[in-house]
Formats: structure tokens, C-alpha cells, sequence
């Protein structure tokens, strides 16, 4: 069980088919492993039960910074925790493995919230505010043959993100995907889906999918 402070985003199917990937990577006692949009720190804890050697965890969020270094002292495990904008706190630094649960629900407007747990998942009106910038951002500070992992909706274009990492200069590919039921922020937003083309009429699940891009 992970702790969890009032506000930070809880570990779902994203978390959880994200971490299936990240496992069936190599990872050892040199290995340098960020974790962007940590949350709870799911991610960055199952990178050190792999091996990791060095482990940072980055959010932007003061409560989700706080529950990740409960959790990581409570395993035991050495999580460096960075408070910031994606991967302003650690620019210039090189990594092996970068891995993100951004936000990527599309929204009414592209004003994102500053405070409050929307800011968990809220991230424009096409849902691709943060992983554009992932997109980016995340490829320079990729070790040579270093691998970027990244978990988002089918509703959020996969196409695109694939498509952004390869002008980056990286090999992509889909390492995982699961179609699963709406939850009660995608249910609130069906309507809006449907008139926007991005669900079927009456549709009520999504497609998770896994980016895996290499440099």
C-alpha cells in the first residue's frame, strides 16, 4: 500500500500498465532513472525495487513531492525528490530511463489549474499541454540509447506524441495498451467528447496506451 496525501493523484490503470513497461527494462546500480508527474512516486519505487541506482522524482505538486518521500523512506528506497516544472529542476542532467504519467485529459479551455488534484489530470482542450512539452523537453536528456516511457489516452493522440518523438530524433514504438472503463472526470466530460469527434456516441471507455522511444 502507498501512502497518500489529500490531493495527490492515486495509482490507476495508467500507473500500472506504465510500471509493467518500466519493468521490462534493465536497470542496475548505475542506472539513472527520472520519474516526471510523480505523484504518489509509483513509478519511481518500482524503478528502485528494479535496481536503480539513482532515482529522481520530479511534480510540481508540494503534497505529491511529500508522499513520494514517505513512500520511498518507508521501502527504504533512495528517491531524490525535486520540486518544478517538468524537467526544469534537473535541465543539463542525462538520464537512462525517463518515465511520465502526465496530465492528458482534455478540457473545456486551455487554462490550467494552479492548485487543487485537477491538476492531475486536467491539461487543455486537446489534452496535450504537458506532452508536448515531454515530448520536447524529455529526448535531450536521454542517454545515448536511453528510453523515454510515457502513458496517455487515445482521446489525447497518440499519433502526434509518436510523431514529435521521431522529429526528436528517437525509434517509437507502442510497448503496451488497455481499453478501460471511464472514471467519474471522464465521465462528467463524455458529452464534450462526443460533440468534439473524440468518442463514439454513447461510448464510456478509453484506450491507455504506452509510448516506448529510444534514442
Amino acid at each position: 500500500m502507498l501512502v497518500r496525501l489529500p490531493g495527490v493523484y492515486p495509482p490507476q490503470e495508467d500507473t500500472w500498465l506504465l510500471a509493467g513497461a518500466l519493468a521490462r527494462e534493465t536497470l542496475g546500480p548505475h542506472s539513472h532513472v527520472l520519474d516526471i508527474c510523480t505523484g504518489t512516486g509509483a513509478l519511481s519505487l518500482r524503478a528502485a525495487a528494479a535496481g536503480a541506482g539513482h532515482v529522481t522524482a520530479v511534480d510540481i505538486s508540494r503534497r505529491a513531492l511529500a508522499t513520494t518521500w514517505i513512500n520511498a523512506r518507508l521501502r527504504r528506497h533512495p528517491v531524490r525528490v525535486m520540486r518544478g516544472n517538468l524537467t526544469e529542476p534537473v535541465r543539463g542532467q542525462l538520464f537512462d530511463v525517463i518515465v511520465s504519467n502526465p496530465p492528458y485529459v482534455p478540457t473545456l479551455d486551455d487554462v490550467l489549474p494552479t492548485r487543487g488534484v485537477e491538476r492531475a489530470w486536467d491539461a487543455g482542450v486537446d489534452g496535450r499541454m504537458l506532452l508536448d512539452r515531454i515530448c520536447v523537453q524529455a529526448p535531450a536528456m536521454l542517454m545515448q540509447s536511453g528510453v523515454l516511457l510515457i502513458a496517455q489516452s487515445a482521446l489525447s493522440g497518440v499519433e502526434k506524441t509518436q510523431t514529435i518523438l521521431e522529429e526528436q530524433g528517437l525509434s517509437v514504438e507502442i510497448a503496451d495498451r488497455a481499453e478501460i472503463p471511464f472514471g467519474r472526470v471522464l465521465s462528467s466530460r463524455a458529452t464534450l467528447f462526443e460533440t468534439r469527434g473524440l468518442i463514439d456516441t454513447g461510448q464510456r471507455t478509453e484506450e491507455i496506451v504506452v509510448i516506448r522511444a529510444v534514442r
